[in-house]
């Protein structure tokens, strides 16, 4: 399509400014460009504008092609399409939240995947989808790890048995993750890093700090 042309430019302000009169005047037939340049673009402030462009158009048409882009092998593909899922906030997209994205091995699918979930989990499934994000703690580096924190923590108090639990789990680095999350909900303001450190002493004292 000749108005979408210039995506492939390769200066990113043309790219840029390509994305933003798609969205200023959407049409259905930019939909699948739109979303397989989500896949390939490599600058992050483009992508955002992608992701902009296709939440302008209607839900009916880009949430089944957003679904079909959740099973591309490109990660990126499907970090992307979770994203701009969790921006529309459309929940006849969360039967696509598959356990298998919530668990992939790529930290930007599964941290897309966290988001996305905790924006369209139905009313009274929260506490199962605490669950299975509850079997990530532990994993990745500290960006990785806080961005599971704060899936958890918007759950609400349905995750406090799921951490409870999780607080005396022979790996220290779950026991420390969620010792680090339960100290997150209770005080927002302490900040991650005071929150894992304080896990880490309890951790090596062994205590998660509970009251018996």
């Amino acid at each position: 399509m000749r108005a979408l042309q210039g995506l492939d430019n390769g200066d990113s302000s043309v790219r840029l400014q390509v994305a933003m009169a798609a969205g200023t005047t959407p049409d259905p037939g930019f939909i699948d460009r739109l979303v397989e340049r989500c896949a390939i673009e490599p600058e992050f402030f483009v992508r955002d504008m992608l992701t902009w462009a296709l939440t302008r158009h209607s839900p009916a048409m880009t949430v089944p092609r957003l679904i079909d882009e959740l099973h591309s092998e490109r990660a990126q593909g499907r970090s992307q399409a979770l994203h701009t899922l969790s921006k529309i906030g459309d929940r006849r997209a969360w039967p696509a939240i598959t356990r298998a994205l919530l668990t992939d091995a790529d930290d930007e699918v599964a941290r897309a995947a966290w988001r996305a979930a905790v924006v369209l989990v139905p009313e009274n499934e929260e506490s199962e989808l605490a669950g299975v994000l509850a079997t990530r703690l532990g994993r990745g580096e500290r960006e990785t790890q806080l961005s599971l924190s704060r899936a958890l923590i918007a759950l609400g108090e349905v995750i406090m048995p799921t951490l409870r639990a999780a607080m005396t789990d022979p790996d220290p680095r779950v026991r420390r993750h969620a010792i680090a999350t339960e100290r997150l909900w209770r005080d927002p303001d302490a900040g991650f890093e005071f929150a894992i450190e304080e896990a880490k002493r309890l951790v090596a004292l062994g205590t998660t700090g509970q009251e018996e």
